[in-house]
């Protein structure tokens, strides 16, 4: 090498030096209001891609509330524009059928409720396209454009308001839900009246079969989460209400997708009832209804799929923790594959032109969802939401492969402290995804519940171990956890906790646990049951007592068909000692348990009892939060920013500053953070 190169090196190294140098650390507020492209959709020629974006509210400073959606679109020059934004919510967008205006969902100006828009793609003002009676769920149109069919919900009893007022609020419990129904609407029509086709079941989602007089309609026996999950089927029907034929399924539905002529289609399910995700890709017979799985065995979970032709399927599937998109003649069951491993971790194939371009949603270590494009070979990034992160210092993230005791080989996220020095044991927070049909990918993992940047620059690691049960492997590795609640799955979490220290990283004395939901269960259970193995623990919406949790979910049968295979009355002392409950007088792990107040699908007294149990038994620090207003996970910024203050306090007092007691419970003021 010479002696110019050596010094070019050299200059190049001090200027990255120097840059990083200049990089600054992020704060918790800001991690609470990234934003991130949640829609995408392009226009037939590809010239045109509209997307919506997530706005958070911005803690201490604007009102309660939920997120903003706003509309944009890139032209063909490359440039962004500003459709709709401000404190907008936009919901579902799709290109009129003539490509020359976009249709969206939202409550506008004197709205009552989500209504039909339209927005003309030369600019200008939206103007309301038509109001229904309830709100608009989500919509479709026909191949010509002339129809139009929505989704909404029966219209409730007209004096119930009225009645409320005066004392009459009693509720039915899961008794009183009112169905959702297909309405269409000819929009050649002067009066844009809406006409119902109403089935004795359940709505989910409508499309129109191409070239057809027809609609694709996922239907669930009734409103309940569970029938949705486990009991949903799709079914054409004809536009005046005729059965023309429903699909053999068992288990969960998700996306379905015709080819551009309606004679092919395909749909992402479950291999069977008992499977706990979609992630099968299934071809359907449009005569007889029957499905023929196109990847038996796959290794992976299939995510999204779109047709490139009336023949060829694009298909976007997890592997492990990355994701690929590959193409599949389903004539000829040819595959080859566009987008490799490693190039982006995509969660969604947005849309395809007719030239063959997809757009798609992903992200990476470095950035949230953003828009790409993928034409002839070539991947571009389309949009960059937070051009602010170039300023910011970001943490090393890579995959740890490790092998537990009964050789199962598993994958797991790290995310290194800032300035790691090789050899340097540090303190680790264990983050435990939920499901457990869930995976956590190597890609964009910093949000409000795990904080991974701001947690590097306060010093610590964060690991993310997709134990047995986990998705992205295939339905075999996703069953292993099944009948064995906080069994081999849970000590899976502890082997990798173990695998950290062996190899000279995690701090044995200072690993803390976190998750939410199943998650929140497995920091119960790390605080109870393998009390020894964790220092801090911080429990969200998470289960404590699996026989009360069977008789307050909204899932029953889901929790019984791909989680425990049993009922509780089928062995009630087994589900009572996989029940961090069981095990509280045993913990000595200072806990932290938060959970959202209307939170349905794991009740807030699952928090309650394990705060109680460990509170009476006066064994070790205990602290219950609850957030009027919030469900199963936080949704408005003050809640997500309250609840990452408490979490990160939580760990500094234990794993850090290793005080005794308990932190004051009073968070500081904006100004002192």
């Amino acid at each position: 090498m010479s002696r110019l190169s050596v010094c070019f090196g050299v200059i190049i190294l001090l200027l990255m030096g120097n840059a990083y140098a200049q990089q600054r650390d992020i704060t918790l507020e800001e991690t609470i209001t990234i934003q991130r492209v949640t829609q995408a959709i392009s226009s037939s020629d590809g010239n045109y891609t509209a997307f919506t974006r997530f706005r958070a509210r911005t803690p201490y400073q604007e009102d309660d509330g939920t997120a903003y959606s706003e509309l944009f679109v890139r032209n063909a020059e490359g440039n962004i524009i500003p459709f709709i934004t401000g404190d907008v919510r936009i919901g579902q967008i799709t290109f009129s059928a003539d490509d020359k205006g976009i249709f969206y969902l939202a409550t506008r100006g004197d709205d009552k409720h989500t209504s039909l828009y339209h927005v003309p793609l030369t600019g200008g003002e939206s103007t309301r396209f038509f109001q229904h009676e309830t709100a608009i769920g989500s919509f479709s149109q026909s191949t010509d454009g002339r129809w139009i069919a929505f989704t909404a919900r029966e219209k409730g009893p007209e004096k119930a308001t009225e009645l409320a007022k005066k004392g009459f609020r009693a509720q039915v419990y899961e008794e009183q839900n009112l169905k959702t129904q297909i309405w269409l609407l000819d929009t050649e029509s002067e009066t844009k009246e809406a006409s119902v086709l109403a089935l004795d079941e359940h709505v989910h989602s409508i499309q129109f079969r191409p070239g057809h007089e027809q609609l694709l309609v996922r239907v669930a026996p009734t409103t309940m989460v569970d029938d949705d999950l486990m009991l949903s089927k799709y079914a054409i029907f004809s536009t005046s209400g005729e059965e023309i034929v429903r699909f053999d399924t068992n288990g969960k539905l998700g996306r379905a997708a015709f080819s551009a002529d309606g004679s092919q289609l395909a749909f992402i399910g479950g291999e069977d009832q008992h499977d706990p995700a979609t992630g099968r890709l299934f071809h359907a017979d449009l005569e007889t209804g029957s499905v023929r799985d196109l990847f038996p065995g796959f290794a992976g979970h299939i995510q999204d799929m779109v047709w490139q032709s009336n023949n060829e399927l694009v298909w976007l599937a997890d592997i492990n923790v990355e994701t690929e998109v590959r193409v599949t003649n389903v004539s000829s069951d040819n595959t080859r594959t566009l987008i490799n491993q490693g190039e982006g971790v995509f969660s969604r194939i947005a849309d395809i032109s007719a030239n063959s371009q997809l757009t798609l949603i992903g992200h990476s270590p470095a950035h949230p969802p953003e828009v790409f494009s993928f034409r002839a070979g070539e991947l571009s990034r389309l949009t960059d939401s937070n051009p602010w992160l170039a300023e910011v210092r970001q943490p090393r993230q890579e995959v740890i492969n490790h092998t537990t005791s009964d050789n199962v080989d598993l994958q797991g996220i790290l995310v290194y402290p800032h300035d790691y020095q090789e050899g340097q044991r540090v303190p680790v927070i264990m983050s435990i995804h939920g499901g457990p049909e869930a995976h956590v990918r190597n890609g964009w993992n910093d949000r409000y519940s795990s904080p991974t940047w701001f947690a590097a620059q306060q010093g610590f690691a964060t690991f993310f171990p997709n134990y047995r049960g986990s998705t992205g492997r295939g339905v075999e590795f996703s069953k292993l956890g099944q009948n064995d609640y906080a069994g081999k799955e849970f000590d899976d979490i502890v082997a990798a906790k173990e695998h950290l220290v062996e190899i000279g990283f995690a701090d044995a004395e200072r690993v803390g646990i976190t998750g939410g939901s199943y998650g929140g269960y497995a920091s119960a259970w790390g605080a109870t049951k393998q009390t020894e193995h964790f220092a801090a623990s911080v429990m969200f919406v998470g289960i404590s007592n699996n026989l009360s949790k069977f008789g307050t979910t909204d899932i029953p049968n889901e929790m019984h068909l791909v989680h425990a295979r049993s009922y509780p009355w089928d062995k009630w002392q087994w589900y009572l000692e996989r029940s961090p409950i069981y095990w509280a007088e045993q913990g000595r792990t200072p806990i932290l348990i938060m959970h959202g107040a209307d939170d349905t699908r794991v009740h807030p007294s699952q928090s309650m009892e394990l705060y109680r149990y460990l509170k009476v038994h006066g064994n070790v620090p205990v602290r219950l939060v609850l957030y009027p207003g919030e469900g199963h996970g936080n949704s408005r910024s003050a809640s997500q920013m309250d609840y990452a203050l408490r979490l990160m306090r939580w760990m500094q007092f234990y794993l850090i500053d290793q005080e005794e007691g308990i932190p004051e419970h009073e968070l500081p003021h904006a100004e002192h953070i």
